[in-house]
């Protein structure tokens, strides 16, 4: 059989490998999301906290809010992009749409008016259900298009694997160039963080940058597009009664329900973490931007590693254990620095070996996170051949708008929490490191790690009851072949 007709028979561009090209074309995708994500995620909450002064509560409220808007938008693109027909296929239509809008309300969000709290307020707010409105045009159908790009089991999670290093690559780049340059001290500003004059030039490269590769990556996937499977002539078209067909339909799936639960916890922990990211590098640590930086480059080599091992994880294991084991690791990595500093035997903040240390267990962090987010994504794929099986439907769009929901679900909770956390533990505005009381920090130290840590462990509980393994998985694939050539057609579904 040629490999055309594999592609045909398997619903996906190719049957096994993906050109090595190709992947890397799609990857740049993925860069370019890292980029406007990271500019937006690690410093807005900082920004309108400690530099233009609004209420820790009110900033998370404004992300929150957001948050809201992605529960429509996100399974709505899904739906919409599993339907479309045009010459430039299902996904591209809705890529095309998205660099414009995301770039110009990536640097609006950094060059605010002075509106006081309440109109920054709604200012962030609005601007942040713009950009992440329009983000998910690119955001669900590229991840769509990545689960279509092979049916093997192993090579998507290749495909997966180079997609979410380059988002990382291109997140943790901007980190550095921010901290390096964009952020640097000057003779006014002994920490560049607290300078409100650099955030829209920082805002404006990242802006120019992450729209320039998210077009580039539209444009040059275009060629594989003759490959990808179609919207059956079947499917009827779009209306809001097909939508919440389209995702009861998907709810109904065990493996995709549990998967979904064990992402929103994980999510929570993550963006609690990721908020108060610079809270407690600057204020706990007592780490300057110049120092702060390297946890770029480090968290750059943490993808390196995830990207060279996950497909021979994959092979030797089940994704369910996987998963299991390294939600299980996790805790142990993000929360320990501050739970040795609370039991005393961690470095002190003038010790020269602290940086190294909180290096060290960041590496393992990043590691850790970044496999668990590439076996999501995998498995992810895999339960929409399960679907396709039991419905005769494929929902890459409609199962990966969950991943890009709680990609922002991440961000959205994790600053409502942080948030509240700072407020209720009266941290100052505009406050210069070192003059922080220190039970004030003991506090900021528990939001960032005992009690951040705790939804992550709760997900193991969802992640356990996963059941779809690579022998049902290799049954699914044939079972589909035989259907799609008129073989299977008297087999009944089968879940």
């Amino acid at each position: 059989m040629s490999e055309d007709m594999d592609a045909r028979v398997s619903t996906s561009a190719y049957a096994k490998t993906v050109p090595l090209g190709t992947k890397l074309i799609y990857a740049i995708g993925a860069a370019s999301e890292g980029i406007i994500n990271f500019a937006f995620n690690s410093f807005n909450f900082f920004f309108y906290t400690n530099v233009m002064g609004v209420p820790g509560t009110l900033a998370g409220l404004a992300i929150t809010i957001a948050l809201v808007f992605d529960a429509v938008t996100d399974p709505l693109v899904g739906s919409l992009s599993d339907r479309w027909r045009s010459r430039l296929g299902r996904r591209h239509p809705f890529m095309f749409m998205a660099p414009l809008p995301v770039a110009t309300c990536l640097f609006l969000i950094y060059s605010p008016p002075n509106w006081g709290s309440t109109g920054l307020f709604i200012w962030l707010t609005t601007l942040t259900v713009v950009l992440r409105s329009t983000m998910t045009l690119f955001h669900v159908p590229h991840l769509a298009l990545g689960a279509e790009l092979s049916a093997d089991f192993t090579e998507r999670t290749r495909v997966m694997s180079m997609n979410t290093l380059f988002s990382f690559v291109g997140g943790f780049g901007t980190l550095f160039l921010g901290y390096s340059y964009f952020f640097a001290a000057t003779p006014d500003f002994a920490n560049g963080l607290l300078n409100a004059g650099r955030y829209p030039v920082f805002a404006t490269t990242a802006a120019v940058a992450g729209g320039s590769l998210m077009l580039f990556s539209a444009l040059r996937t275009r060629s594989v597009i003759p490959r990808l499977p179609v919207a059956p002539a079947s499917l009827p078209k779009f209306s809001w009664i097909e939508f919440m067909r389209d995702f009861r339909l998907a709810l109904r799936n065990r493996n995709y329900f549990v998967l979904l639960l064990g992402f929103l916890l994980l999510s929570a922990t993550l963006g609690t973490r990721e908020t108060v990211g610079l809270h407690m590098n600057t204020y706990y640590w007592g780490l300057l931007p110049e120092e702060i930086r390297y946890f770029s480059l480090v968290a750059m080599l943490g993808p390196v590693l995830g990207f060279l091992s996950a497909a021979t994880l994959h092979q030797k294991f089940e994704k369910k254990p996987t998963l299991v084991a390294l939600l299980s690791v996790y805790p142990l990595c993000a929360s320990g620095p501050v739970i040795l500093r609370m039991s005393g035997v961690f470095p002190a903040n003038d010790d020269p070996i602290l940086l190294p240390c909180l290096l060290g267990f960041y590496l393992c962090q990043m590691t850790v996170s970044l496999l668990l987010l590439i076996t999501a994504a995998s498995a992810l794929a895999d339960i929409a051949d399960e679907q396709e099986l039991m419905t005769g439907r494929r929902q890459e769009g409609i199962f990966y708008s969950a991943r890009s929901f709680f990609g922002k679900a991440a961000s959205g909770l994790g600053h409502l929490l942080a948030g509240i956390g700072i407020d209720v533990i009266e941290f100052p505005v505009h406050a210069d490191p070192g003059e922080i009381p220190k039970q004030t920090l003991f506090e900021l130290g528990l939001i960032d790690g005992p009690i951040g840590v705790i939804p992550a462990v709760l997900a193991i509980g969802f992640y356990v009851q996963f059941r779809l393994s690579r022998a049902r998985h290799s049954e699914i694939q044939r079972l589909l072949e035989e259907r799609a050539r008129g073989e299977g057609d008297s087999l009944a579904p089968h879940s």
